[in-house]
């Protein structure tokens, strides 16, 4: 028997959700037809078999998470794989600690609340109503949590339904906003384009993504990473724009390379490609690495200007709201013109002021041109 464990499926990743098997025990499968796809970060991925043979056994089921290097299949055949993924014999009992290990718990541990204050008796109805005591308001004495906290707490989750555990992009997004929010120091500057003279039918996100360049020529400071153990930047010379899209199961940020190099009708070709791929949940995990500055096009949400998230290692996001009209002086009277809103959020760790806000003077003047 041989054993092939979840390999590693891209930088820094550390687990994965099945999403579907494509074989079943007793199917005899042949090297590089597709085992199961798996859920990793933002993009489903195909699991292809390492090798020939007869499925003794599988591992895992649809929805569960499997780390990294963990048993997905188990094969009749000794005839080995990639020494990389596929290892010797596995016991019997490991693979099902395993699985047991690595199910997910319905709530955590209730009653445990080291810290807090409260009887054995409390501690026990808290177990029993299946109450995690550290998010029980305490009424009671010197702050001491009561049985009545206890029992409001437990009313209150009911009324709040199941607890419904984060999976797939939503789960990966709760961990990269929990990490940005770790390292960054966040600043935002807010500003507006005046796009009057812009012809009809011009799109609004294709000139951005010049614009963008334009302002990243001008301040190279904000086209970076920060690495924030070595204290020390690096710049790019080219600009791997992520582009931030919303979907359904949640906000898929996939790049679209080189966009200072490229014509407006290969960026077009680009992001329609790019939305494709997010919409089919088909997007290469390469083609959601190596990043180096965002937009975030949420105008089309209604808002104007908003205070945005910077992932690491990337510096800057540039954010941009609802185009709206607005009354400006325009030779001495006033006016009603086009205005882009504009929001710029920067990790100021590695980004000062004045280079934020040349960054956004070069940004906006390259909007501000009729074409």
């Amino acid at each position: 028997m041989t054993t092939f464990n979840l390999p590693d499926l891209g930088e820094g990743l550390q687990e994965a959700e099945i999403v579907t098997w494509h074989v079943g025990v007793g199917d005899h499968v042949v090297a590089d037809q597709p085992l199961l796809s798996v859920e990793t970060e933002k993009a489903v991925v195909e699991i292809p078999s390492p090798q020939s043979g007869r499925i003794a056994k599988l591992f895992g089921e649809a929805g569960e998470i499997v780390k990294i290097g963990e048993p997905l299949v188990e094969f009749e055949t000794a005839e080995q794989a990639d020494a990389g993924t596929v290892v010797g014999k596995v016991p019997e009992e490991k693979p099902a600690k395993a699985a047991k290990e690595r199910a997910p718990a319905a709530e955590p541990k209730a009653g445990e609340g080291r810290g807090l204050k409260a009887t054995p008796a409390v501690r026990a109805l808290a177990r029993k109503l299946n109450v995690n005591l550290a998010v029980v308001g305490a009424t009671g004495a010197g702050d001491t949590i009561t049985k009545a906290d206890v029992e409001r707490a437990a009313a209150a989750l009911e009324a709040a339904g199941p607890l419904e555990p984060l999976r797939g992009v939503r789960r990966a997004m709760a961990r990269n906003m929990e990490r940005a929010h770790a390292e960054v120091v966040p600043s935002t500057v807010t500003d507006a384009a005046d796009i009057g003279d812009w012809p009809a039918g011009t799109d609004v996100t294709m000139r951005l993504i010049r614009a963008i360049a334009a302002g990243c020529g001008a301040e190279p400071a904000l086209n970076a990473w920060y690495l924030g153990l070595d204290e020390g930047r690096r710049l790019h010379d080219k600009v791997h724009l992520s582009i931030a899209m919303d979907t359904a199961d949640g906000l898929f940020v996939p790049v679209l390379r080189d966009v200072g190099n490229r014509d407006e009708a290969d960026l077009r070709r680009g992001l329609e490609a790019m939305k494709k791929d997010v919409s089919a949940r088909t997007v290469p995990l390469e083609e959601l690495r190596g990043g180096t500055i965002t937009l975030s096009n949420f105008g089309m949400f209604g808002c104007q200007n908003a205070a945005l998230v910077v992932l690491p290692p990337q510096v800057a996001i540039l954010g941009a709201g609802r185009v709206h009209d607005r009354i400006v002086p325009l030779d001495g009277a006033p006016a009603i013109r086009r205005a882009l809103p504009l929001s710029l959020t920067f990790d100021h760790r590695a980004v000062m002021g004045g280079e934020a806000a040349r960054f956004l003077a070069a940004l906006i003047a390259d909007l501000q041109k009729a074409a």
